[in-house]
């Protein structure tokens, strides 16, 4: 295949096109979505052949893809290591395809527009970062290699999930079907970090962050209901009600959030980063682990990614109460998402917020806190052959870039393999800069070409142990 820039350009701008926004959870596809992922995964065989006449092919969930690649005995790369599975996601998250400039848009989010930006050829569009663009390198380079006439030692495996936006039950269908063959891969690459710069102040050096964990993940139905035998005429209002209350339930979680903790992953990597970084910050982040307790107070103040990075976050999100104007809500209702510090518990997560909210709101009315759904922190995944081969295929991608490792702060696919993998990385192989890392479900949503051609190398660099 042609994997120059230019050509990589156009089939992701082809991919973004096909607006696969994540279907809702529970039930089956609408015939309109269903149709939208099948013209997805046609597009996908049209562009590697190769790969889908040699894979064995199933549907899992409502629109997964699991794929399989025979393990010849032969050849070498991280399939030497054992059966390896990587995987990526076909869905995205809505944007606007009316009114996009007016949301701050510079190109419709699914016309997949390529232009000159300041980094080069660039690819504009929901989805070019999360996760077309790193689904795009890594069957780019199982079909280039296919076509070699390469084949895996041990068995391949790609799952392409169809619905990780909204939970990943396709992800979950996958790795059941997994289970159910006795598959228990040695390896999994699934999206998270990506090579950036500017991680701390000072700092220079390209820095590639691969998620050796991934913070749990919970969502709570707080609520706050009054006795149902008070007056409901917003006239006569009560001198504490359900909605008043809510709120203060909701302030008391911002003015009193998790205990901060610097956990070993943070150490590492500050370790790792401190002989890069210039003057007296090299100093302490090369002596986090003896300043565990005070790094772990002022990192909150360094912004919102350094404070998620030492504590459990609460962040309510959706609020509903009364159902009109002049009517008092009896029961005033938070979505509260928690992310979960790996040396945290959902236990523990979930009594502080019962604690939090039961003091704000008092004995007059009456709070539930109810556990909607929820993942404890992964486990960490080992420095061993397989963390090497990681740190091998960014060498032979980016070779001006320090890999090192971090907790994934958001939720993805690969923290349902974890439970039959040893060892989850989460890692995609693209460079992001800051205002590309504030795009992904944001504004503007965009990825180089250069960038691609690199994701390529990485994949192909992790399968051979050659770039």
């Amino acid at each position: 295949m042609t994997h120059d820039a230019p050509a990589l350009a156009g089939r992701l701008s082809q991919l973004v096109q096909v607006p696969t926004v994540t279907p809702p959870d529970g039930g089956p596809l609408t015939p309109e979505t269903a149709q939208v992922f099948s013209t997805f995964q046609a597009l996908l065989r049209e562009f590697y052949p190769t790969l889908f006449a040699v894979a064995e092919v199933a549907t899992v969930g409502r629109a997964g893809l699991l794929l399989r690649f025979a393990g010849t005995g032969e050849g070498t790369g991280a399939t030497a290591l054992g059966t390896v599975l990587l995987m990526a996601h076909q869905d995205v998250v809505p944007a606007p395809t009316e009114g996009w400039e007016a949301a701050g848009w510079t190109h419709p989010p699914f016309d997949g527009i390529i232009a000159d930006g300041e980094d080069g050829l660039t690819v504009y569009g929901r989805g070019t970062l999360d996760d077309k663009g790193a689904l795009l390198v890594l069957l780019e380079a199982v079909e280039d290699l296919l076509v070699e006439g390469w084949r895996p030692h041990d068995d391949l495996y790609l799952s392409l999930g169809g619905d990780e936006e909204s939970d990943g039950p396709s992800a979950v269908a996958a790795i059941a079907e997994l289970e159910r063959r006795v598959v228990k891969p040695v390896l999994v690459v699934d999206e998270g970090g990506a090579v950036t710069t500017g991680l701390v102040p000072g700092l220079t050096k390209q820095v590639a962050v691969v998620g050796v964990a991934e913070k749990g993940v919970v969502n709570l139905e707080v609520s706050v209901s009054a006795d149902p035998r008070t007056p409901a005429h917003s006239s006569t209002p009560p001198r504490r009600s359900p909605t008043a209350a809510l709120g203060r339930a909701i302030a008391a979680l911002e003015r009193h959030p998790h205990p901060a903790q610097l956990d070993d992953i943070s150490v590492r990597m500050f370790a790792e980063l401190a002989p890069y970084v210039p003057g007296p910050l090299s100093a302490v982040l090369g002596r986090a682990d003896q300043l565990r307790p005070v790094l772990a107070q002022v990192f909150p103040y360094l912004g919102a990614e350094m404070a998620a990075m030492v504590r459990t976050t609460t962040a309510a999100t959706m609020l509903t109460g009364s159902s009109a104007p002049n009517v008092l809500a009896a029961k005033a209702t938070a979505i509260v998402n928690m992310r979960v510090a790996t040396s945290s518990t959902l236990a523990d997560a979930i009594r502080h917020v019962e604690k939090v909210v039961t003091r704000a709101v008092g004995s007059s009315l009456t709070v539930d806190v109810r556990v909607l759904e929820g993942h404890e922190p992964t486990p960490v995944s080992p420095f061993d052959e397989r963390w090497d081969a990681i740190l091998a295929a960014v060498a032979g991608s980016y070779p001006d870039a320090l890999t090192v490792p971090y907790t994934m702060l958001g939720a993805s696919d690969a923290r349902h393999a974890a439970r039959i993998a040893p060892a989850v990385y989460r890692f995609s192989p693209l460079y992001m800069s800051a205002a590309q890392r504030a795009s992904v479900h944001g504004v503007d949503e965009r990825v180089t070409a250069d960038s691609l051609v690199r994701g390529v190398h990485f994949y192909r660099a992790l399968l051979t142990a050659q770039a």
